[in-house]
């Protein structure tokens, strides 16, 4: 199948860009496209008019601070995976990049498309909603940061407005003697997760993020919870359901054993 017809405008500043959404209900933004062409393909998604960000400048950066690591809306996967400063500050981002799709897809698909593409079945937008991060938006009123709880309003939907931009996207770093482990389960390493988890301990804290469980990322707090009861406890904030890919009943295992494998590895030195 092909798409349905659509105009394409490859505007040269972040102003202009601004002004083709808003000049178009309709319009949809292409950065790396590795979410939204296979939507257009098969005529689940049919924007009149593709606003591709590509050439605009200064938003393919990678910044670390000690507070953080700052993403660029046309960072690829690939880049952030890469980035040796970024996984010291923030461990987690190698860590989930690393089960990101293939590396032809990481090497076109971009960091914030798939954070507010808001696919829970991504690890990204999981991971920034765990770390308590956050994105940076332009709109035509100006510019805002939307925290990542404040992020994801349902299944593949954002807060942002549809003639706003994600610029960036904001990772804390990892606080002194905190620790982080993610795993997943996916019929092939590059697949979609059948489900993830990934795991902050930060003192007593203990919290758990889901990938492939609820309509939304999804983080749950854990603080306090015994060893053995992990998953159970998981289990009772979430709501696995069926699928073409695995039953509720099965999800719901694949927590009990996710839960307690990332606690474990991110509580020990296994």
């Amino acid at each position: 199948m092909k798409p349905a017809p659509f105009d394409y405008v490859r505007p040269g500043s972040l102003d202009d860009a601004l002004a083709a959404l808003s000049g178009d209900p309709g319009a949809k933004v292409l950065a790396g496209g590795q979410s939204l062409v296979p939507l257009l393909s098969m005529r689940l998604a049919a924007p009149s008019t593709l606003v591709d960000i590509n050439g605009l400048p200064g938003l393919d950066s990678v910044e670390v601070t000690g507070d953080g690591v700052r993403v660029g809306a046309l960072a690829r996967h690939a880049d952030v995976l890469a980035h040796d400063e970024a996984a010291r500050v923030q461990p987690l981002l190698r860590l989930a990049l690393s089960h990101v799709a293939h590396a032809t897809i990481r090497n076109r698909g971009t960091t914030v498309g798939s954070i507010v593409h808001a696919d829970a079945a991504a690890e990204m937008p999981v991971v920034l909603r765990l770390l308590g991060g956050s994105v940076d938006v332009a709109g035509p009123a100006g510019t805002r940061t939307v925290p990542a709880d404040e992020l994801y309003v349902g299944p593949l939907e954002s807060s942002l407005a549809h003639d706003e931009i994600a610029t960036s996207a904001f990772f804390p770093a990892l606080a002194p003697g905190a620790r982080v482990a993610f795993a997943e389960i996916a019929r092939r390493h590059g697949d979609y997760a059948l489900v993830g988890a990934a795991a902050l301990v930060d003192g007593d804290t203990v919290r758990v993020g889901f990938v492939s469980v609820n309509d939304v990322p999804t983080v749950v707090d854990l603080t306090g919870v015994a060893t053995e009861d992990l998953g159970d406890a998981a289990l009772a904030r979430l709501d696995p359901t069926d699928d073409i890919h695995a039953t509720a009943a099965y999800r719901a295992q694949l927590v009990r054993v996710l839960t307690a494998r990332v606690v474990r590895e991110a509580t020990t030195d296994e």
